[in-house]
């Protein structure tokens, strides 16, 4: 009882996290917190340690390496490991279906095509061979991207649209953000890749997810548990409820339980990023243009020389142009094949 308590408020603590890190990461409060709370580590732990914990996050998130890869796919293989140890063989002698009990494997498939062309594939690098074709390819706005902006490090003019990335270090053409879990930036050539790859592992976690459930459920009506007994602490008599049935389950197969408990949570959470993902699809947006919307630029931008009266102008999305014509845009790039053949 006490492990399932801990362990479904550690659930809640996780979803909970998540959703105010979304709901706070526009606002000013996210840097408040992250501030105070720096302050407060800063007066507790040593300077040494300070430091190397800055250079082991700066090393993990501020350059490109493959730790997030290799930890991705080590995480899968645990799951898909146990999957296939037990869930699998317990559930074909159960008389499950072969072809429900090997979609999980055909999605993993799928999924590794896609996160393999995430990581290699050019996101959309802007260089100077093809520097002329992409400027033409978006309306600059004069708030957010306004005209003749250049990157000095990558020397080219800036596309609307477009940003450097520091940890790549290149100027990305509808640059999108950087994914640490697949070492690269996402931008206009790759977001159909990485949209298949979330759509695929969301979809795998959640067919093991739903999988795993049935079994245990299954395995509950065949052997009758729910209708067995048991003796409180005080010597009564009582039914077995669904607690008890789960930490009973825990107790008698830990593994599948906590790899449910696992993927139900990594469901909740994929389902959530790919729900944004989809929005910012269908809205024609970026990751980097919604979360710098919404502000009065002129004021923030030191590019744009603006007279002090000036009302001050908001972000608006002026590249949406109807649902399909966005989603066409992202698994049709018009810019892709004439700028690679520039390259």
């Amino acid at each position: 009882m006490d492990f399932l308590v801990l362990f479904l408020f550690y659930l809640a603590v996780v979803l909970m996290g998540v959703v105010t890190i979304c709901i706070c990461s526009k606002t000013h409060y996210l840097r408040g917190l992250v501030r105070g709370g720096a302050q407060v580590i800063s007066c507790i732990i040593p300077e040494c340690l300070q430091r190397a914990m800055r250079k082991v996050l700066h090393y993990l998130f501020h350059t490109r390496n493959h730790t997030f890869i290799m930890l991705h796919l080590l995480l899968q293989g645990m799951v898909y490991a146990e999957y296939t140890w037990e869930v699998f063989g317990y559930c074909q002698e159960l008389g499950f279906s072969l072809h429900y009990l090997l979609l999980p494997y055909l999605l993993l498939v799928i999924n590794l095509v896609f996160f393999t062309l995430s990581c290699v594939s050019n996101p959309g690098t802007i260089t100077k061979a093809n520097e002329f074709s992409l400027l033409q390819v978006y309306e600059f706005d004069e708030v957010m991207f306004p005209k003749n902006m250049k990157c000095f490090t990558c020397n080219v003019r800036k596309p609307a649209r477009s940003k450097h990335c520091r940890v790549c270090n290149r100027c990305v053409h509808r640059f999108d953000h950087h994914c640490v879990w697949v070492n690269n930036c996402i931008g206009a050539w790759n977001a159909r890749y990485f949209l298949i790859y979330l759509l695929t592992l969301t979809a795998s976690a959640a067919t093991m997810a739903v999988v795993s459930t049935v079994f245990l459920v299954q395995l509950v009506v065949v052997s009758d548990l729910y209708l067995e007994t048991y003796v409180d602490d005080l010597g009564h008599l009582q039914v077995i409820d669904i607690v008890f049935l789960i930490q009973y389950l825990f107790l008698t197969l830990p593994r599948i339980v906590f790899m449910l408990g696992f993927v139900v949570m990594l469901s909740f959470l994929l389902g959530g990023y790919l729900c944004f993902t989809l929005y910012l699809a269908a809205t024609n947006q970026t990751t980097n243009e919604w979360y710098r919307g919404d502000r009065a630029w002129c004021h923030h931008c030191p590019h744009v020389a603006r007279p002090p009266s000036a009302e001050p102008q908001v972000y608006r999305n002026i590249h949406s142009h109807g649902l399909w014509s966005n989603l066409g845009e992202i698994f049709l790039p018009a810019a892709a094949h004439c700028a690679e053949k520039m390259n």
